[in-house]
């Protein structure tokens, strides 16, 4: 799901020496797009079939250009990933084509992430029911994949990043290394952000229970507002605090590796 720490995630893992991500390609989600309408349409599948392109040679060309795009969209590496977020709806099919292939499914609390772009955020109702729906078939993807999928929470991330990222990389089969705990050192270097990735601002919503039932299915409660996701550990307090008092620098920073500086809230001043 887009605005759910993917970002961070993709960042964090950029930051491992094993590993490259590099920015959304976009054009991987809208193959699949394509792939999954042709595969709905009984017409056009019976046409595709006619003409001999039969599911074998679709899931060999389309398995073919992903790994290419993947591939050739930036430095080599000896582990690739992609990050285009909406790929997850595809997770069954590209489990299928690509077999040692892994996932990891980012889930954030809805009533943050319906700030995304293409929410109508005058329309309540709309923002949470789709962001319901999507997260459903998404869960249902990983659920479905197994233990080739696995379920990393935003919040506890960001709160407890080495735990975290210990698992994810025993996940990944990857060797521990720190650096994936100081990703914001090779922004701008190493890690290259695209000037068009957004993070995630944060928007609390209330009552969402009967909207997006998906909310308590995925643990978060609902009965919070704001919510509580816990006390993050002594590493996260402690760049917190650098951020605070460093922060015309990270403030520098931000707008060098944004597309809209304007969209870079200035730092406030900072209590003695």
């Amino acid at each position: 799901m887009p605005r759910s720490g993917t970002t961070l995630m993709r960042a964090m893992l950029d930051a491992h020496p094993d590993v490259r991500c590099g920015e959304e390609t976009r054009v991987i989600p809208r193959i699949l797009g394509l792939n999954s309408q042709w595969r709905k349409s009984a017409k056009e599948w019976n046409r595709l079939q006619e003409a001999g392109v039969t599911d074998e040679v679709l899931k060999s060309a389309v398995a073919s250009f992903i790994i290419q795009v993947i591939a050739g969209h930036g430095a080599p590496a000896p582990r690739l990933c992609n990050k285009d977020p909406l790929t997850m709806k595809s997770a069954v099919f590209l489990s299928d084509m690509l077999p040692n292939a892994r996932y990891i499914f980012m889930i954030r609390d809805g009533r943050a992430t319906v700030t995304i772009t293409g929410f109508d955020l005058s329309d309540y109702r709309q923002c949470m029911t789709k962001w319901n729906s999507i997260m459903e078939v998404m869960d249902e993807q990983c659920t479905t994949v197994g233990d080739k999928c696995l379920k990393v929470y935003y919040e506890q991330l960001v709160l407890h990043p080495e735990p975290q990222m210990r698992r994810i990389l025993d996940f990944l089969k990857l060797p521990w290394n720190e650096s994936v705990l100081h990703h914001e050192e090779y922004i701008g270097k190493d890690v290259k952000l695209s000037k068009v990735e957004r993070s995630s601002d944060q928007d609390v919503l209330e009552e969402v229970d009967q909207l997006a039932p998906m909310l308590r299915k995925l643990g978060y409660d609902t009965s919070r507002n704001p919510p509580n996701y816990g006390k993050p550990d002594e590493l996260v307090s402690k760049k917190t605090e650098d951020l605070h008092r460093n922060r015309e620098e990270w403030y520098k920073k931000a707008v060098e590796v944004v597309n809209d500086p304007e969209r870079v809230e200035k730092p406030l001043p900072y209590p003695n």
